[in-house]
């Protein structure tokens, strides 16, 4: 059994009992909430291992508890998951760039949704500093950032800096959803102006180089991106 704690903030009571009774199947310990404001109380009392926030809240919505909880030192290590209606999009954008680690849409499989918790709680048991490694191996992709070299099965990949800091960022963080804005920032920093679609005409550089029907970097539509979980 996990024992792990996780608190559910969700207006709706329905959807709230199906949240709570899959966590609870699967050992993990729950406390609920129906309302925003109270909601970030308890995760502050309780400081779990993940919450589970919807985005449409009374008293306080999930993306203000989530810009709460990571502007306070003692709670921005705790993930992150958001649930949204379909329609959210750009608040989904919002709540990633203000450090929410993964969003889950309505209507959701009960294994959907125990896959992402997961995957989530699997991802943030390794800090950032672990994550960001030198060098990164998986399916026979090499991303070397010592050496500053890419390689699929032994063949070297010609990337440019820009190309290079964009899957290195991506690979280091498996299974992560990144917005436009998240690698933005991360890719050109305060190098040039660009705009946002430039990440695109990027991914595709890299996809195009990487070739073959190794597909390492899905396309999360509406969001962004993020580089395939296969761990």
């Amino acid at each position: 059994m996990s024992h792990q704690q996780i608190v559910v903030v969700e207006d709706e009571p329905d959807i709230l009992e199906v949240l709570s009774y899959n966590l609870k199947r699967e050992g993990f310990e729950v406390t609920t909430s129906l309302d925003g404001a109270k909601g970030l109380d308890l995760i502050q009392q309780k400081m779990p291992d993940l919450a589970l926030l919807d985005l449409m809240l009374p008293g306080m919505d999930g993306l203000d508890i989530c810009r709460h909880l990571k502007s306070n030192a003692h709670t921005r290590h705790i993930p992150i998951i958001m649930v949204t209606a379909k329609g959210e999009e750009s608040d989904v954008v919002l709540g990633l760039g203000i450090g929410a680690d993964d969003y889950i849409a309505k209507p959701f499989s009960p294994k959907e949704l125990i896959a992402r918790v997961k995957a989530v709680l699997r991802r943030s048991a390794t800090s950032e500093s672990q994550t960001q490694k030198d060098r990164i191996a998986v399916d026979g992709l090499v991303v070397d950032a010592s050496k500053y070299k890419v390689s699929l099965d032994e063949r070297e990949i010609k990337l440019t800096a820009t190309e290079f800091r964009l899957l290195h960022y991506l690979a280091s963080h498996p299974g992560r959803v990144f917005s436009r804005e998240q690698l933005l920032d991360h890719g050109f920093g305060n190098d040039a102006v660009v705009v946002d679609r430039n990440i695109d005409v990027h991914i595709r550089a890299i996809r195009k180089k990487i070739g073959g029907d190794q597909h390492f970097i899905e396309t999360i539509r509406g969001v962004g991106y993020r580089f395939k979980d296969l761990g």
